[in-house]
């Protein structure tokens, strides 16, 4: 069964994503004295006194706003409401009772799930009796909480606890689902695509290059099998990013989706082409050792003649020479064109980087090889290859016991791996060699 999902609600800047981090255990969600900083719904997995539950951040809640982003972050806010099992409605002490947070409580109200007062910023016990003036809400029994010292925290979760449904059990044992990032520049359609993948309004979606700040973690079903697509902030060039921005912590973040994801999907604007800074990403994702699907978006927008669709691949496959084993694919998230390829492909890349191959039939093929083409000498000294035994996946790893590594040349390597995916396939995936020395008496 799934967890419980507990949304963390309230008008902007009273310190939900400080509580959500603590909570969390890390730095998941961005905190900055901007209101407004937390724009989309953002996940993480906790457990209270045996208690799993996911936890939701949310933007603030600006019921009377017309502006478009405070607008969609609404709109975001909403839909977790209507999809949790407990609301935190968090209000600021400090500031006191508000005309805003009057609305937001008659939005709660109208949901009819459990709601939690929490009057946050009550740094010390004798700040206590601020809290009273909340009574007013006519929604509970306020609990004041200290986002910045904890304090509360274990009554708080013990009362979040208390309020999940009795019929949601704990997962135990379940499979962990493969993560894929989106990730690209500002403004390639990451959202869209992520939003078509989904089939519903689960990510903001703008003209306004980085409107997406936080990675946002999403768990969905696609033809009974669980995934998480992780919907990353565009990563622009370091010097087009002020040191101090909130920005950059938004592009580590998307670094750091990179690094923890099974499957990269990297979104290239069809328009552009592979620019530097996609090339840059790309070389990211390689380093990392992550499978990988490169998808050209917005090909709607392309004006079309025999043989395009051709030429976009020659483009980008000249781009990313460093990553000939990733698919292309050519797609509109706008008009939905070939979106449906794009897990396809996901569920291809994943399983060549969970490949494993018996140490028999590795070294026959090694040894097809190396009778095909020599191997390199140096002075005199040949390169020998005893064995080779396959000692990990994501990405394949292979450890090569061999006479010298100095005798083991670049270019003999990369003439082994084509090999090795002649052989096996591994489309769509990086592989990695370790070289290890294991002298021999006639070696010696």
């Amino acid at each position: 069964m799934a967890k419980p999902l507990v949304a963390i609600v309230g008008r902007p800047n009273v310190g939900k994503s400080t509580f959500f981090n603590k909570i969390a255990g890390r730095r998941i969600a961005i905190v900055e004295d901007t209101p407004g900083v937390t724009r989309d719904r953002v996940y993480a997995d906790c457990e209270w006194q045996n208690h799993a539950f996911t936890l939701i951040d949310t933007g603030g809640i600006d019921p009377n706003s017309t502006d478009p982003l405070l607008r969609q972050m609404r709109y975001q806010a909403e839909i977790a409401i209507e999809t949790c099992d407990v609301i935190l409605f968090f209000t600021d002490g400090r500031q006191g009772l508000t005309a805003d947070d009057e609305n937001v409580a008659d939005m709660l109200r109208r949901s009819g799930k459990p709601v939690i007062l929490v009057v946050n910023k009550i740094d010390h016990p004798g700040m206590m009796d601020e809290i009273y003036d909340f009574y007013a809400l006519g929604i509970g029994d306020p609990i004041g909480v200290s986002s910045i010292n904890m304090l509360n925290f274990g009554d708080l979760l013990d009362m979040i606890c208390e309020r999940f449904p009795h019929e949601i059990e704990e997962e135990d044992g379940a499979d962990k689902p493969v993560e894929i990032a989106v990730v690209g520049k500002p403004n390639v359609g990451k959202s869209s695509l992520v939003n078509r993948i989904l089939g519903q309004e689960r990510v903001m979606v703008s003209d306004i290059a980085g409107t997406t700040r936080d990675a946002i973690d999403t768990r969905f079903t696609d033809n009974g099998e669980d995934f998480v697509i992780i919907d990353t902030a565009g990563i622009r060039r370091k010097r087009a990013i002020e040191y101090q921005s909130l920005e950059r912590f938004s592009v580590v973040r998307s670094l750091a989706a990179i690094d923890r994801c099974d499957v990269a999907v990297l979104l290239v604007d069809a328009a552009e082409g592979v620019t530097e800074q996609d090339t840059k990403i790309a070389g990211y994702i390689d380093e990392q050792g992550k499978a990988a699907v490169i998808v050209v978006n917005k090909w709607d927008a392309i004006d079309k003649e025999t043989g395009t669709l051709e030429k976009m691949e020659k483009t980008v496959r000249e781009g990313l020479k460093f990553m000939p084993y990733a698919p292309i694919l050519v797609i509109s998230a706008l008009t939905s064109q070939r979106v449906g390829r794009v897990m396809e492909a996901v569920r291809a890349v994943y399983e060549q980087s969970t490949r494993r191959v018996t140490t028999g039939l590795l070294n026959d093929v090694l040894a097809d090889a190396q009778a095909a083409f020599q191997a390199p000498s140096m002075s005199g000294r040949r390169l020998k290859i005893y064995y080779a035994t396959q000692s990990g996946t994501k990405p394949p790893t292979f450890s090569f016991f061999i006479n010298d590594e100095k005798l083991m040349h670049y270019s003999y390597e990369r003439y082994l791996e084509n090999q090795l995916r002649k052989a096996f396939g591994f489309e769509g995936t990086p592989i990695r060699f370790e070289l290890k020395e294991k002298k021999r008496e006639e070696d010696a």
